[in-house]
């Protein structure tokens, strides 16, 4: 077991380079199983979601091969159809993509219900929706998706709320569909473009990523190609929030500075400077931060990945802030870590209203999810004294050399082994 222990009070200075999408890399790497063929996909962030994905598709038969760092190959031409059981999705929610990618080779897909980060109600129903319409049927089976169709042919297909995942998953099915697929209020975010450029590269037809309306015209079969993802915009937005909650100035490379501009603008309502480059931002910040109110909202709104870390920003600003979550039911789970931290933060439903206060103070918390934990690094970094990050598993699913990143920006933080046997031994 591992822990983070962060020494706050540090104002951070220097650059640090961001890595590729998260959010864009577990959706193109299953992907690559539609061409059949040999694909190499560079700017591949290390992370464990990264290391999931790849794992089930190496025992679904694919030779994956390491290139370097940050590159792989995927040669899919041998790979054969199987199930994907529970121990390999049982800590990754994007394995539900396996589901789109398989029905699309092999019209059929049988995949446990996906795990992840444990907040809010996370329905699989708009997917189901979508591979319906294309013509499969589908049930849920002792906790399996199973999926089957003799054809899929495209469809009008209506997303009654904006959902990225079911937007993705219905864009893997319908690429090698017959005819004409038509997906209304789709997601916007960045990686969907990514990923409609990937497999647009693979040969595919896929017209509108970005807007609420995508148009996939099917096609007879995919090839091979080579890609590069993506910078990550949430891993960006960390740091770009960590700069301007601790003070100091902070080059921020490796960055799309369009994906940025609903993070950047709150950054600066907030009493941050920023500097756009061609690919990277700068954040400055030396004088007191100030309140503001932010409202998740689907892409291009401010991201719902964001907003815990917003809120640690919020909870040492001048004045009261009101945090409006509108993406995700019950995504607050880790506020009560930071009112043990001092935080003044009242909840109610979806709303948190953030009363600032002048330094948080260090302490043990435990991170709740993904974003929660970043959170709570940036919650070390501006407190007074030591805090102890536990759970950090779920930190490292989404964020490579964490520990290194902010180390070279002067931030005082480390990964501490933690024995087992003190674990229990303070347990009695």
């Amino acid at each position: 077991m591992e822990n983070f222990v962060i020494e706050g009070g540090r104002e951070l200075f220097g650059e640090v380079n961001i890595s590729g999408a998260k959010n864009a890399a577990v959706a193109i790497i299953p992907a690559a199983i539609l061409a059949n063929d040999v694909v190499r996909i560079e700017n591949i962030p290390q992370i464990s979601d990264v290391q999931l994905i790849i794992e089930i598709l190496d025992r679904m038969g694919a030779k994956v091969k390491l290139i370097k760092r940050d590159t792989i190959e995927i040669d899919s031409s041998n790979i054969s159809y199987q199930s994907v059981p529970y121990e390999l999705t049982s800590h990754f929610r994007a394995s539900y993509y396996l589901i789109g990618a398989m029905l699309g080779r092999y019209k059929k897909a049988e995949v446990a219900m996906p795990g992840g980060c444990n907040f809010g109600v996370r329905p699989i129903d708009l997917h189901v929706k979508g591979f319906k319409m294309l013509g499969a049927e589908v049930d849920t089976i002792d906790g399996m998706v199973v999926a089957n169709a003799d054809k899929l042919v495209g469809a009008s297909i209506y997303m009654d709320n904006v959902s990225v995942g079911a937007t993705i998953n219905v864009m893997l099915a319908a690429v090698l569909a017959r005819g004409l697929t038509i997906i209304e209020n789709a997601a916007k975010e960045p990686h969907i473009v990514d990923l409609a450029n990937f497999l647009n590269s693979m040969g595919a037809d896929v017209r509108g990523a970005g807007t609420d309306v995508i148009k996939i015209r099917g096609v007879e079969k995919m090839h091979g190609c080579t890609y590069s993802i993506i910078p990550d915009q949430i891993e960006a937005g960390t740091y770009m929030v960590a700069a301007a909650a601790c003070g100091g100035d902070v080059l921020i490379k490796n960055v799309i500075p369009k994906h940025l501009e609903s993070i950047s603008a709150k950054l600066i309502e907030s009493g941050a400077e920023i500097i756009e480059y061609d690919d990277a931002v700068r954040v400055t910040r030396f004088k007191p931060l100030n309140k503001c109110n932010v409202k998740t909202m689907p892409h291009p709104g401010f991201p719902t990945d964001m907003q815990p870390q917003m809120c640690v920003l919020l909870s040492v600003a001048d004045g009261t802030s009101i945090l409006s979550e509108s993406v995700w039911d019950n995504r607050f789970q880790y506020v009560g870590q930071l009112l043990r931290m001092g935080a003044n933060i009242q909840v109610d439903g979806s709303v948190a209203v953030i009363e600032g206060i002048p330094r948080l103070t260090g302490c043990e918390v435990s991170a709740t999810d993904l974003r929660a934990g970043a959170a709570l690094i940036i919650a070390g970094l501006v407190a007074d004294g030591t805090t102890t990050v536990e759970n950090i598993q779920y930190i490292d699913r989404g964020y490579e050399d964490v520990v290194a990143k902010f180390s070279t920006l002067g931030a005082n933080i480390k990964r501490v082994e933690v024995p087992e046997l003190s674990v229990v031994q303070s347990a009695g």
